[in-house]
């Protein structure tokens, strides 16, 4: 090992202890229990406050210029304050604005009045979709009622084509 990598490992050991010194200050400043809690009195560029995984990569990668952040927001400050965090979008945030989400109620009302316009289109996209089975049962209630609904057999018969067309793709993915 040469003379000039011996000084760089003593220099890197050096500001290594010097890192820690400071967060310790800070650390007992500030009343924190690990060195984590740190960020949030370190606020950053783009608004809220440090993240912890940025801490740790100053740490190792910049430690003067984390040292130079940690005396300047947490020990030269009389008293150090929490950064407030940074805004986030609120949950749901994604959802599409213009799409219109109807209760059930709401539904079943616009159902009556397409099937009291004779609109099968709007029948067909607004009823529910059901299971094969569900299709299945009703037909039989309706055939021991004597009733003939037109709507309840193309929704069995549609049920019945998509069954058909699934079984086809995992009969051909298999071969």
């Amino acid at each position: 090992m040469s003379f000039t990598e011996k000084d760089q490992l003593l220099n890197q050991k050096q500001k290594i202890k010097d890192i820690e010194n400071v967060i310790v200050r800070a650390i007992k400043k500030v009343g924190a229990r690990r060195e984590n809690e740190l960020c949030k009195y370190i606020p950053m560029n783009c608004g809220g406050y440090m993240h912890h995984f940025t801490l740790r990569k100053m740490k190792l990668k910049q430690p003067q210029e984390l040292s130079s952040l940690i005396e300047r927001y947490i020990i030269n400050m009389e008293k150090p304050s929490i950064v407030p965090p940074k805004p986030r979008a609120a949950r749901g945030s994604r959802k599409r604005r213009d799409q219109i989400t109807f209760t059930r109620l709401q539904l079943d009302r616009m159902l009556n009045i397409a099937r009291l316009a004779g609109d099968k289109e709007i029948i067909s996209i607004l009823s529910p979709k059901k299971s094969l089975a569900t299709y299945k049962r009703e037909l039989i209630q309706s055939i021991r009622q004597g009733k003939v609904d037109h709507e309840l057999w193309n929704g069995y018969t549609e049920a019945v084509a998509n069954q058909q067309q699934l079984n086809n793709l995992l009969l051909n993915s298999v071969n």
